[in-house]
């Protein structure tokens, strides 16, 4: 990973996924090792965010390094018509690293082919978020003592759900068996069904929340209003499912909920005083992992 961008979970092999994982845990034991004295890091966010973006610069502050950017791209020279490249260009004069958000789906790629240092992608669109991913399949190791032969249920805006598609890909490096519940609206694209269906890995897909005693993992997510250009076809699915802390009986003793965040109402309040409730650990989890990308990008670990 040294001296490379991170703009797909497909850029990194099992291997780098299990150093990262591995890394993690040693950075939440040694949560300031500072070892990013004399360096700038750089977040440049065309689109809103709070765990991301807070994470990614309390890994940096807790590394030692510095922090420069924008979070809204009104405030920077997008707003005067800068183009990506430009904008890309001259960050990279004054950084050694850049983490981009960004609502188009390919931007990051493209970034990273013009940029003269790494660019780590935190969203690009519907298409891939890497980073939440590695902090995912931390969390996940966590909770479950392992990454392999689990059976994962996945929720809620599966096509739009850049989590998701990241997530898919990743796991299927560890023979897991996958429950897809969403409307028939949102369901996984078939791109990604094709991917499972290559590398025979189980699935199925469902409306309903039926067979929830199967799972190790039931990763929910909302349904992202800001995906939708007709706002009546959002009305109509928004409020299709919801999570409720009754649901959850008869589930496994080591099932856990995840959810990447921000919730709306597709998991109700009352789950978060179940001990299964994970997504808030998870949220923190990201510190964390986000330290380990860093310091293997920079090659300093």
């Amino acid at each position: 990973m040294k001296g490379k961008s991170l703009v797909s979970i497909a850029d990194l092999s099992p291997e780098d996924i299990l150093e990262i994982v591995h890394l993690s845990g040693f950075f939440e034991k040694n949560p300031q090792p500072h070892l990013l004295e004399g360096k700038v890091v750089a977040t440049v966010f065309y689109e809103p965010s709070t765990r991301t973006r807070l994470s990614f610069e309390t890994a940096v502050q807790r590394l030692g390094g510095r922090i420069i950017g924008f979070a809204d791209a009104r405030t920077s020279s997008v707003r005067k018509g800068e183009s990506l490249k430009d904008t890309i260009l001259t960050v990279a004069n004054y950084s050694d690293l850049i983490v981009m958000r960004h609502p188009l789906e390919g931007s990051a790629r493209y970034a990273a082919e013009v940029s003269p240092i790494p660019i780590i992608n935190a969203g690009d669109g519907a298409n891939q978020h890497p980073t939440q991913t590695l902090l995912d399949l931390y969390s996940i190791q966590k909770t479950q003592g392992r990454l392999d032969n689990l059976t994962i249920f996945m929720v809620g805006d599966l096509k739009f759900g850049r989590t998701v598609h990241s997530l898919i890909m990743a796991m299927s490096h560890f023979n897991p068996r996958f429950v897809f519940i969403s409307h028939p609206d949102l369901r996984l694209p078939r791109e990604y069904t094709s991917f499972l269906r290559e590398r025979g890995i189980p699935f199925q897909e469902q409306t309903g929340f039926s067979g929830l005693e199967e799972a190790d993992i039931l990763y929910v997510t909302r349904v992202q209003k800001e995906r939708f250009s007709d706002p009546i076809e959002y009305e109509k699915v928004k409020d299709f499912y919801r999570l409720t802390l009754d649901m959850l009986q008869g589930t496994k003793p080591n099932m856990r909920v995840m959810h990447p965040l921000p919730r709306v109402d597709e998991i109700a309040i009352e789950v978060d005083s179940s001990p299964k409730a994970y997504y808030f650990q998870q949220a923190r989890n990201g510190v964390f992992t986000r330290q380990a990308i860093i310091a293997r990008i920079l090659g300093l670990m």
